[in-house]
């Protein structure tokens, strides 16, 4: 029997990290306001030097992992990932964005600062357009998912997400009445997603060609620094946003509603398609996974540079931070306690 691969120790307690960072940020921002203020001035075209490059030190390290040779297994397992894809942009961004518009322009708006609803909304789709490239090939390890199929579709999300998250971005914040600053949306797609990508398969290159021990090793390293530059940048974030969270601290349960009803909603409709496919459980599980989890580093950056560290938006990213790994967590264990009844009437299929 194979054992089951373990989520790593900083993974399983993110959340504690994140309150962690939430309290040093806060006590940061009232302590040291004059450091704080001069760290967010220092911008160029809208971007924040010291935060983009913290950004860099986390995304790259991630696509570091991104094998693009494998969308040559595509063909393998079609069914599976014509259902990711379909969560991912035909499902969840638009769902997010109908989720954002009930709970914060709605049902919680006479609860929420009147001038950061729009901003929360924006945060909430920015968080929902792009698919996470990184923890699902934990949580994939965590229901015993099918390796090839998750790298090849993280390969062909991260290949659509290059052309594809500032047209989506660009429409549903169109459709929900907020200005599209277009100039900063395209910056912050070329910084954070395609120039990383390029980095990053370069680097690849270069270190493959020294041998896998030695690619391994640079993966092993920058682990921790990656995980670092995330929560050094959370402890930014909450330097900025400390006097709103302490004048408001109901507002992040707030925010967290329509995140936590739509991982559950796009998971459950992405498992549930694929037993209606005939698709194995080791591609369904880490097909629920991606479909429903988010890349909440790209979302963090994407709103500090559309609209600032101060922003609602920010906040919105921070607390999809937040929850992300217990919700993920909670997913895997449904789909590892429903392995059997998904099994019924489905053809063997050895993964």
């Amino acid at each position: 029997m194979v054992e089951q691969p373990s989520i790593g120790f900083f993974e399983r307690w993110l959340t504690v990290w994140v309150f962690l960072c939430i309290g040093a940020g806060i006590a940061l921002g009232q302590l040291l306001p004059g450091p704080v203020k001069l760290i967010g001035s220092l911008e160029i075209a809208n971007v924040n030097i010291p935060v983009g490059f913290l950004i860099w030190l986390m995304i790259v390290p991630m696509l570091l992992k991104i094998d693009f040779s494998a969308l040559g297994q595509v063909k393998g397992h079609w069914k599976g990932i014509a259902v990711t894809l379909f969560i991912n942009w035909a499902v969840k961004p638009f769902s997010m964005a109908f989720l954002a518009y009930i709970f914060i322009r709605v049902i919680f708006a006479p609860y929420l600062p009147h001038d950061q609803i729009d901003s929360y909304i924006a945060g909430l789709i920015l968080l929902a357009a792009a698919p996470c490239t990184a923890m699902v090939f934990v949580w994939s390890q965590l229901v015993k998912g099918d390796p090839y199929f998750t790298l090849s579709q993280v390969a062909v999300n991260d290949l659509i997400m290059i052309f594809a998250f500032a047209p989506i971005v660009g429409l549903l914040l169109g459709l929900s009445a907020i200005t599209v600053p277009w100039d900063t949306l395209l910056i912050s797609v070329g910084l954070y997603i395609v120039i990383p990508v390029l980095i990053a398969q370069l680097w690849r290159k270069i270190l493959l060609k020294q041998g896998q021990s030695t690619f391994d090793k640079t993966l092993e390293f920058l682990h921790p620094v990656s995980l670092a530059a995330l929560l050094t940048t959370l402890i930014l974030l909450f330097a900025f946003q400390g006097e709103a969270i302490l004048k408001q601290p109901l507002v992040i349960a707030m925010l967290a509603v329509p995140i936590l009803i739509q991982v559950f909603l796009n998971s459950t409709l992405a498992y549930l398609l694929n037993k209606q496919f005939g698709v194995a459980h080791c591609v369904a599980g880490p097909s629920a996974l991606i479909g429903a989890s988010n890349f909440f580093e790209l979302a963090v950056a994407t709103a500090i540079s559309l609209f600032g560290f101060n922003s609602g938006a920010a906040l919105a990213t921070v607390v999809g931070v937040l929850i992300e790994v217990p919700l993920m967590l909670a997913v895997v264990k449904i789909v590892n306690s429903s392995k059997k009844w998904y099994e019924k009437g489905i053809p063997e299929n050895q993964c």
